[in-house]
C-alpha cells in the first residue's frame, strides 16, 4: 500500500445531530456529456453553462478536442466551436461509459485512423454492441473490446440497424446523438430481451429534438433519427440529480431535512425517481419553491422495489436498505455486473463485510436487518460505491472508505459537499 493510497482513505463522518442542510449539486453527468458530444457536431457555436467539471467531462472535452472541437473553458461554461472532425487520434476512454459509447460513434464522422484505450477497469466492461453496430453502418473497427480502432471515413451512410442494448442504454444513445449527420439518417430496433435505463435514452432524443433534430421513439424498443443539422447556441445543464441521492438519503439516516437547489420541474433524469422512491424508505418528500426538501426521522423501511429503469440508483437504495429496520429487494438490475465494476457483487460484499445480511440474486439482491460495525469499505474505482459507504458511515462509526478520490469521476466536491451538509444542523 503506498502512501499515496492511504491518502486517498477516508473514515467517514458519524453524526449524532439531525440535520438542516441545503446543497447545490454540480451538473448532470450524463446531460454534460450528451450536450458536449452534439456541440462538437452542431452548424453553429455552443454555450454550455452549469457543465459539469469532473474526471467524465475531462475526458469527453480531450477526445473531442483530438477529434478536432474548438473547446474553451471558464469556471462551469464552456464555448464549444465545431470543426471538421479528423484523425489520428489517441483516445483516453478512462472509465467513463459516455466516452467509450459516444465518441466512437463520433469518430465515423472523422477522417483517418482513431484509437481507443482505457484504465485497465474500462478494458473489462462491455463494448460488443458498440464496435459490432459500427461494423454493421460499414465502418471498419479492429479489435473487439478496448483496446480498439476506428477507420474513420467522414460519411457514414445510415439506415436501419438492428442491435442488441441488453448491456447498456448507452450503445443506443451513441448512434442516436450523431445520427442525424449520417447521410440517411438512423433507423435503431432493440433486439434484446432487456433493455435497461430507458430514461436515458428518452433523455437523448430530448436533448436531439431541443436541437431541433426530427428524432423519436417509433415502437417499444426503436427509434429513428432524421438527416439533418444540430442546432447550436446557449444551453443550461441541470443539475446531477442522481448524484443527489448521497445527501437525500443522509436526511433519513441521520434525521433532520436535506434541501437540494434548483430541482428542475421537469426532467428526463432518473436520479428524479428520488422523488416517488424514498418515501416507500420512509422519508418525506415535498417540492418548496425551485428546489427539493427530503426530511427523515432516522428510522428507515425496508423495500421491495424494480430498479431496471434506474439501475443507477441501487448504490443509494442498497445503502439504506443496509439500515432499514425491515428487509428489502431490488430487483430488475442484472445490467449493473457490467458498470465500474460488478456493482451487484460489489455492494453484496462490502454490506456483508460491515456485518450486514446480504445476498446476490440473478436481477439484484436481498438485504437482511443486521447490527453492523466500522471497517474499510472498498470502492472498486467506482464513484456510487464510495458514496454508498458515506451514506451507511453517518450511521455505523469508523467506515473507512478506502479510495475517496474516484468520486472525482462526477462529483470532485463531494467531500466538501458532504462537510458541509454535516455542518448545517438542526
Amino acid at each position: 500500500m503506498t502512501d499515496e493510497s492511504y491518502s486517498r482513505r477516508w473514515l467517514a463522518p458519524s453524526t449524532q445531530n439531525q440535520l438542516a442542510a441545503t446543497i447545490s449539486l454540480p451538473g448532470s453527468k450524463s446531460l454534460t456529456n450528451r450536450e458536449l458530444v452534439l456541440s462538437a457536431i452542431a452548424s453553429q457555436p455552443t454555450t454550455l453553462r452549469g457543465l459539469l467539471i469532473s474526471r467524465d467531462s475531462s475526458l469527453m472535452i480531450e477526445a473531442l478536442r483530438k477529434l478536432g472541437a474548438d473547446i474553451e473553458l471558464s469556471g462551469t461554461t464552456a464555448v464549444v466551436t465545431p470543426k471538421t472532425l479528423s484523425g489520428p487520434a489517441k483516445i483516453d476512454c478512462g472509465l467513463a461509459g459516455t466516452v467509450m459509447r459516444f465518441v466512437p460513434a463520433l469518430a465515423t464522422l472523422a477522417s483517418g485512423k482513431i484509437d481507443f484505450d482505457g484504465d485497465l477497469a474500462a478494458r473489462k466492461r462491455p463494448m460488443k454492441t458498440t464496435i459490432d453496430s459500427l461494423r454493421a453502418l460499414g465502418v471498419t473497427v479492429s479489435g473487439e473490446s478496448l483496446p480498439f480502432s476506428i477507420q474513420g471515413g467522414s460519411v457514414v451512410e445510415g439506415g436501419s440497424i438492428e442491435i442488441d442494448a441488453s448491456a447498456s442504454s448507452q450503445f443506443v444513445s451513441g448512434l442516436l446523438l450523431v445520427g442525424a449527420r449520417f447521410k440517411n439518417g438512423l433507423k435503431i430496433s432493440h433486439v434484446g430481451e432487456h433493455l435497461p435505463s430507458m430514461p436515458h435514452i428518452e433523455m437523448t432524443i430530448d436533448c436531439l429534438q431541443k436541437r431541433g433534430v426530427e428524432a423519436s421513439q417509433t415502437g417499444s424498443a426503436s427509434w429513428e433519427v432524421l438527416p439533418g443539422e444540430i442546432s447550436g447556441g446557449e444551453l443550461a445543464i441541470e443539475p446531477d440529480l442522481s448524484n443527489a441521492g448521497p445527501f437525500l438519503a443522509a436526511a433519513m439516516v441521520a434525521g433532520g431535512s436535506v434541501r437540494i437547489s434548483n430541482w428542475p420541474k421537469k426532467t428526463t433524469q432518473v436520479g428524479n425517481d428520488f422523488d416517488g422512491i424514498l418515501q416507500q424508505l420512509g422519508a418525506r418528500v415535498e417540492r418548496v419553491g425551485d428546489d427539493l426538501v427530503v426530511t427523515g426521522t432516522g428510522t428507515i423501511s425496508g423495500i421491495d422495489i424494480d430498479l431496471s429503469t434506474g439501475g443507477e440508483l441501487t448504490p443509494v437504495i442498497a445503502a439504506l436498505a443496509a439500515l432499514a429496520d425491515s428487509p428489502s429487494q431490488i430487483r430488475g438490475v442484472a445490467h449493473l455486473r457490467g458498470h465500474e465494476t460488478d456493482r451487484l457483487s460489489a455492494l453484496v460484499s462490502e454490506i456483508n463485510s460491515v456485518g450486514g445480511q446480504a445476498t446476490e440474486t440473478p436481477d439484484g439482491m436481498i438485504i437482511k436487518p443486521s447490527t453492523l460495525h466500522g471497517g474499510l469499505w472498498k470502492t472498486y474505482e467506482d464513484h456510487r460505491m464510495a458514496t454508498a459507504g458515506a451514506i451507511i458511515g453517518l450511521r455505523v462509526p469508523g467506515i473507512e472508505i478506502e479510495d475517496i478520490s474516484v468520486t472525482t469521476k462526477t462529483i470532485p466536491e463531494f467531500v466538501a459537499l458532504w462537510e458541509q451538509m454535516l455542518k448545517g444542523h438542526a
